[in-house]
């Protein structure tokens, strides 16, 4: 093909392919077909999903299990509006996110002459739960509107982008060749010298430091562990963070800062060091934690420095750059790890003795998870009751493995999510949880589970015959259980009618042996959990 004859829906796929994009979920539509023109020979794996809410998820969750941007195409109108909720999802959760769409004819746009997926201003419904969200008004546009995503990605927070591209302008012959035109900002940095060397000192002088861990430090592993070492400093982390250190490191206080345990351990801290994490109520369960030392914070984005939690000191930079020059200036220490690993034990112990009887039932069901999930495997869950409980119950053992929709909490995503997290390697199985009411959400993503799938992912349906959650917080309002006691189809039937491997046991020791048996097993594994079997 001469290139001068390229259309600009085909050199934008080409200019993403150079990018390093590998897959895009989507369904092709009347409005996107220029973008499918562009898909064969480009390189890039495309994904039939089965609405387009399932295509913005696969895209989360595989930028959350492979730390690169998830792509998604989709539609004008309908189809931007169906995949907002997986975009204000991963905004919530600072995942990095590209959703390409299309747009009506340049000429029609705000007119409102009725046309075919018409919408009064598409780009003002993305903007406020995006980095950006811009309208490529002709070809020329796309490379600068695309390297100003991958800033985003590689310099900024890491939040989605959205482009929409007019019809005519996907449809039009491009008066150059850009597809090649691929531009990478030079990284987020660290903090001046001076800033690093006033943190190393407070951090040294402090009687009983203590670590916060996000999302943003998730590829900052080696370092925290180096600094939680040499400050005998128990190391916390949101959600986001799970598995930065592994499970049986000494030190190691998990995602435990939404239970009570955690609230009075934090609150002995005299320096707290929160690193790449928002300090959000969605993980801590608390409108405000019992912090009372001093906070030091690192960040790639300045405006947390003085939001819920002003700081004693603002390090703007990338984490693991930004620790690693804490590390540098931190003076030689001798620290006794003891009192420090024993407060830690006794924060464990007092979780597991501390359980309620429904979140005493979930840690039984979450050991028989732990006795027999694969060391490489990945855990995608839902907004359910078990997931919750396993949130801060559960120890990841590695980073990148547990996927939660913490920020914005929508229902849906587990399985989805977990369906895209298989895209992002060629080794890893996955476990999804996800409960009856939030499966019912996005079910029918088992279609592409199953077509595309051929290494194991296991479904546990956990069947409480309720939307739990919701009955409970009723209750507890004194509130009269309204809408929340649905009638379920057969779950296994439906399984079955997709295409999964069913499994229904009836107790853990089954359940654990069915478990194991959908890690051995290429495909989908469908195992539906009632809570009657264990309760």
């Amino acid at each position: 093909m001469n290139d001068l004859t390229l259309t600009a829906g085909q050199a934008l796929v080409r200019l993403l392919a150079n990018y390093g994009v590998e897959t895009v979920f989507g369904i092709p539509g009347v409005h996107t077909l220029e973008l499918y023109r562009g898909l064969p020979g480009s390189g890039i794996r495309h994904v039939l999903t089965r609405h387009e809410q399932g295509a913005g998820f696969m895209a989360d969750g595989y930028a959350r299990v492979s730390g690169k941007p998830g792509v998604c195409f989709v539609i004008t109108g309908p189809g931007v509006t169906n995949v907002a909720t997986p975009i204000g999802q991963a905004y919530a959760d600072s995942v990095p996110m590209l959703v390409i769409s299309s747009v009506n004819h340049t000429a029609s746009l705000g007119k409102g002459w009725g046309c075919l997926h018409e919408t009064q201003d598409q780009r003002a419904m993305t903007a406020p739960i995006t980095a950006f969200s811009a309208v490529a008004l002709q070809g020329d546009d796309l490379p600068e509107l695309i390297a100003r995503a991958w800033a985003v990605f590689d310099s900024e927070r890491p939040r989605p982008v959205h482009i929409s591209v007019p019809l005519d302008v996907l449809a039009a012959s491009v008066s150059r060749d850009w597809s090649g035109e691929v531009v990478r900002r030079p990284g987020r940095g660290q903090p001046c010298r001076e800033t690093l060397e006033q943190a190393a000192l407070k951090l040294a002088a402090a009687q009983r430091p203590m670590i916060i861990a996000g999302g943003g430090a998730l590829h900052a592993a080696e370092q925290l562990q180096q600094l939680s070492t040499r400050l005998a400093a128990p190391l916390f982390t949101s959600v986001a963070g799970k598995g930065l250190l592994p499970p049986d490191a000494p030190l190691n206080a998990g995602a435990s800062l939404c239970v009570e345990p955690g609230w009075q351990l934090i609150s002995q801290a005299d320096v707290v060091l929160a690193v790449g994490t928002e300090m959000a109520d969605t993980d801590f369960w608390r409108e405000r934690l019992p912090i009372r030392g001093e906070l030091l914070r690192v960040d790639i984005d300045p405006r947390k420095f003085n939001d819920f939690y002003p700081c004693a000191i603002a390090l703007q930079g990338d984490a693991r750059q930004t620790l690693d020059g804490l590390l540098e200036h931190l003076p030689a220490l001798q620290r006794d790890p003891a009192q420090a690993s024993a407060a830690v034990a006794t924060l464990r112990q007092a979780i597991r003795n501390g359980h309620a009887p429904l979140q005493a039932t979930h840690q039984a069901i979450l050991d028989r998870i732990a006795a027999v999930l694969p060391d490489d495997a990945f855990i995608s869950s839902d907004m359910t009751q078990l997931a919750y409980t396993g949130n801060y119950a559960f120890a990841s053992r590695a980073p990148r493995s547990w996927l939660h929709p913490t920020g914005y909490g929508t229902l849906g995503y587990g399985l989805p999510a977990g369906i895209g997290g298989m895209f992002a390697s060629d080794h890893r199985p996955g476990l999804v949880l996800v409960g009856d009411g939030g499966f019912l959400y996005t079910a029918q993503e088992l279609a592409t589970a199953v077509e595309e799938l051929h290494r194991p992912l296991v479904v546990l349906l956990w069947n409480n015959d309720a939307l739990g959650q919701i009955r409970d917080d009723m209750l507890g309002l004194d509130i009269e259980p309204v809408g929340v006691l649905p009638r379920n189809p057969d779950f296994i039937g439906l399984a079955r009618a997709f295409g999964c491997t069913v499994h229904q046991p009836r107790d853990l020791d089954a359940l654990q042996a069915d478990l194991a048996s959908g890690f051995a097993t290429p495909g989908v594994t469908f195992i539906e959990l009632k809570h009657t079997c264990v309760c």
